[in-house]
């Protein structure tokens, strides 16, 4: 007969799946229990008992679910979504020493000297970023570039809407530094624009509260044959 684990043993037990639910959630943007369980091959018993705890530990947050078109009978499945608390789990252990230079560098230096430097902190991503996007197609690039990020820890992907491409960042390792300085979100997306050789627009950044840093890539216009 098998013993029954104390509900001490089986939350430490049970320590790494959990991370390794919300780590998914990190990466892949807000999602269903089905899809975690699919995700991760876990019963979706399994997957709602954690979801459970995360949730009452702050970790997660449940959502209603975007719908994105027609909108099917029934009410939408709910997602499960990374917190600020959540990502602090995660990340950030320079977050403060980040802060207080950038605080100094403003006192000192002024604006001016912040954008600059935002500047010169994309400048070593551009030059790494641009042979891997432009080894492929104009169309592919989005995900070229996506992929980069995502080596970087930026856990990206693309959506492909009616207007373009979207590029969703699910992960900012400096999300808290821009919350202050929003130079640094303003000089990568000016550098996302230089990589794709195309104009594009940040909808939404975790910066700013959101669940996710979106840039929007307009569809590249054909020259007619």
């Amino acid at each position: 007969m098998k013993t029954a684990r104390a509900p001490e043993a089986a939350t430490i037990a049970d320590a790494p799946t959990r991370e390794r639910v919300a780590r998914s959630v990190l990466e892949h943007g807000p999602s269903t229990a089905a899809e975690l369980a699919e995700r991760l091959a876990l019963t979706p018993a399994a997957v709602r008992r954690h979801l459970d705890h995360l949730v009452a530990e702050g970790i997660l947050e449940p959502r209603e679910q975007r719908i994105y078109g027609t909108r099917g009978r029934g009410r939408p499945a709910k997602v499960f979504a990374i917190t600020d608390p959540g990502r602090d789990a995660f990340d950030q252990a320079y977050d403060d020493l980040a802060l207080h230079a950038l605080r100094f560098l403003a006192e000192t230096g002024g604006a001016q000297a912040v954008e600059e430097f935002a500047r010169r902190q994309v400048a070593d991503l551009e030059t790494r970023y641009r042979p891997l996007v432009e080894a492929v197609d104009e169309t592919d690039r989005p995900r070229a570039l996506a992929a980069a990020l995502t080596e970087d820890g930026y856990a990206a992907s693309v959506r492909t809407t009616a207007t373009g491409d979207q590029i969703c960042q699910h992960h900012c390792p400096v999300a808290h530094v821009a919350t202050e300085f929003p130079q640094l979100c303003e000089a990568e997306t000016k550098a996302f624009a230089r990589l794709l050789g195309s104009h594009v627009q940040r909808l939404a950044t975790i910066a700013h509260g959101d669940g996710v840093c979106t840039t929007n890539v307009p569809t590249p216009r054909r020259a007619p044959s």
